[in-house]
């Protein structure tokens, strides 16, 4: 059973395939979750042989814990989750920065960044509706790739990867820049974020102007 979605409550759970790490459920900002919601994203989780695994945002944790606890779900990851309102934007990227229109070509190039094995889910990152997928490139070659997806005015970046003969040349940089100022072309208002806690994105993206908003924790079923 594979490309499966659902919702729980508030709960919004998805199966795209074997070992994906989109394999998860969201919680969607709104009410907790009852017992019944909760019991039932397990359900799915099992019957498609994958962990009950939970983002919530850090809003929304605190009515949430002591039930996530009972159930057994114990804290796994943190991200660090920033945003950029679009009215101060940042001058136009000095490196050379293309869309491609090549799902394939542009999850190879990401794939070279975050190592083997991570090709199939830059695909699907890269084939996600409305996405738009970018490569920024150095003397000419392909250096590092990003993404941007709009809904309901606020644009997501996503999808970050460097290819490791070109870190530390600002390709990253540049194509921050690039994607604020296509967010607010589209007529977004806000950019969003996610990166991991002392990280080199999480300098970038303070350097960019980005400001701390809070953070997305990531819980799992313990068996």
């Amino acid at each position: 059973m594979v490309g499966a979605a659902a919702r729980f409550g508030p709960l919004v759970a998805v199966s795209a395939g074997p070992g994906l790490p989109v394999n998860t459920a969201w919680h969607d900002g709104s009410g907790p979750p009852t017992e019944a919601d909760l019991i039932a994203f397990e359900a799915f989780s099992a019957a498609h042989g994958q962990p009950a695994v939970l983002h919530l945002l850090s809003h929304a944790a605190p009515t949430l814990l002591p039930r996530l606890r009972s159930r057994g779900y114990t804290l796994a990851t943190v991200l660090h989750v920033y945003t950029h309102g679009l009215t101060s934007l940042p001058p136009e990227p000095a490196l050379e920065i293309r869309e491609e229109p090549d799902v394939t070509v542009w999850a190879a190039l990401s794939a070279q960044g975050f190592g083997p094995g991570t090709g199939r889910i830059m695909r699907l990152v890269g084939q996600a509706p409305g996405t738009r997928r970018l490569v920024a490139r150095v003397d000419g070659q392909p250096a590092a790739t990003a993404a941007l997806s709009l809904q309901n005015g606020v644009a997501a970046l996503h999808g970050s990867s460097t290819l490791p003969e070109f870190r530390g040349r600002g390709a990253q940089m540049a194509l921050l820049a690039a994607r604020l100022r296509q967010a607010a072309a589209a007529g977004a208002d806000l950019a969003s974020v996610f990166v991991t806690p002392g990280s080199a994105s999480e300098r970038n993206v303070c350097r960019a102007g980005f400001g701390l908003a809070g953070m997305r924790l990531t819980f799992t079923q313990e068996d």
